[in-house]
């Protein structure tokens, strides 16, 4: 077969057993990277990847982390791949004299499937449903087999393999007008994307003999940087136009007039009115004398719900404080209440409530005593 017996060279391997000389990729960084940014396909760029890069951070982690979880023990196989390992090459070598054309993977043709239809229901949600100044953009609509060839065709690019996608084009778009039989738009997608999958590596892929030409740093920043804005805005298009939330009473309310409303609600007026007195204060008295006086808003030791619970104020005495509770004790004894079980349970959590209250405050009494004589002369 053509390119089974040829030498595999220019980033491959030679006959005569050189290894290529380049500066080699760490498995230990891969790792790192892959632990700090591998759902947005970090490690994926530091290896030269940078399709697979973008497949990470358009599906979330590779499909919602599955990917990710997968690279745990595919990285290894990836650096030495990067790094043009002479035993890898010789591996692959091999694969390509014993197989004309690269055999069926389940993993790829699940990610083809995945990928393909997860871009494809995000491209669907991010056209205006209403039009926009007037314009009617639902007409996209036509581009739907495209962006299910483009998930075929990218995924079917990764790594040592490649194709073409004219095949998968024509299989998506051949059964676009379908939709008018079956009615569904789910079951209609999924039709499209697996006749896509199915062509692609059926009569498309192919083993990928020459390595990628080399990008400059600069260029593949560019290319990754346009394709993933394309992503985001084709996001932020669903989530101001079509996405929806669904309140109590079961309606549902455009994502982008509920967040409207949120910025007029008393809670978000409180909020930002708490926030900017915060923030005005740490600009007056310090960062650290702020950040101390949060923490005491926080109630670290319970003091302050201490005193809601004995109905007492802040500035109460602790001969207040002894007086409230042995009234409250008294009150709220369990053996006073002649109810059910379930009153007599409910008495006796308000008892222990009130003692322990009661414990809080003659704590911090003790600690502001012993403060006081250790600051005295």
């Amino acid at each position: 077969m053509e390119g089974a017996n040829m030498e595999l060279k220019n980033g491959h391997v030679e006959e005569n057993g050189k290894k290529p000389t380049k500066k080699q990729k760490s498995v230990f960084w891969t790792y790192v990277l892959w632990l700090v940014g591998g759902l947005l396909g970090a490690h994926h760029v530091y290896l030269g990847r940078d399709v697979q890069a973008f497949v990470y951070f358009s599906t979330f982690g590779g499909y919602f982390g599955l990917g990710w979880l997968r690279d745990i023990y595919r990285i290894p196989a990836y650096v030495r791949d990067a790094n043009e390992d002479y035993a890898f090459l010789n591996e692959f070598k091999q694969k390509i004299r014993a197989n004309r054309k690269p055999p069926f993977s389940t993993v790829r043709f699940a990610a083809e499937n995945a990928v393909a239809y997860l871009w494809a229901e995000l491209f669907r949600n991010a056209i205006p449903e209403d039009e926009v100044f007037g314009i009617n953009f639902r007409y996209l609509l036509i581009l739907t087999p495209l962006v299910i060839a483009l998930g075929v065709w990218t995924i079917g690019n990764i790594g040592r393999e490649q194709g073409s996608i004219w095949l998968a084009l024509g299989s998506a778009y051949l059964f676009y007008p379908t939709l008018t039989y079956i009615g569904d738009d789910t079951v209609w997608l999924l039709l499209m994307v697996v006749a896509a999958s199915l062509s692609f590596d059926t009569f498309s892929k192919q083993w990928r003999l020459k390595p990628r030409k080399k990008r400059s740093l600069v260029r593949r920043i560019v290319y990754l940087t346009l394709a993933s804005a394309i992503f985001l805005c084709m996001l932020g298009c669903y989530l101001y136009f079509n996405a929806v939330i669904t309140d109590s009473e079961g309606e549902e309310i455009k994502l982008s007039e509920a967040i409207q409303h949120f910025l007029t609600s008393p809670i978000w007026v409180d909020l930002k009115a708490s926030l900017e007195a915060t923030w005005n204060q740490a600009k007056h008295q310090g960062f650290w004398a702020t950040w101390a006086q949060l923490v005491d808003l926080t109630d670290p030791r319970g003091e302050i719900n201490a005193y809601k619970v004995l109905g007492l104020s802040q500035t109460a005495t602790q001969a207040e404080v002894t007086a409230r509770w042995r009234a409250l004790s008294r009150d709220n004894h369990p053996d006073k209440i002649k109810g059910n079980e379930v009153e007599r349970r409910q008495a006796q959590e308000k008892f222990m409530e009130i003692q322990q209250a009661y414990e809080i405050l003659s704590k911090a009494k003790n600690r502001r005593q012993r403060r006081n004589r250790k600051s005295d002369p």
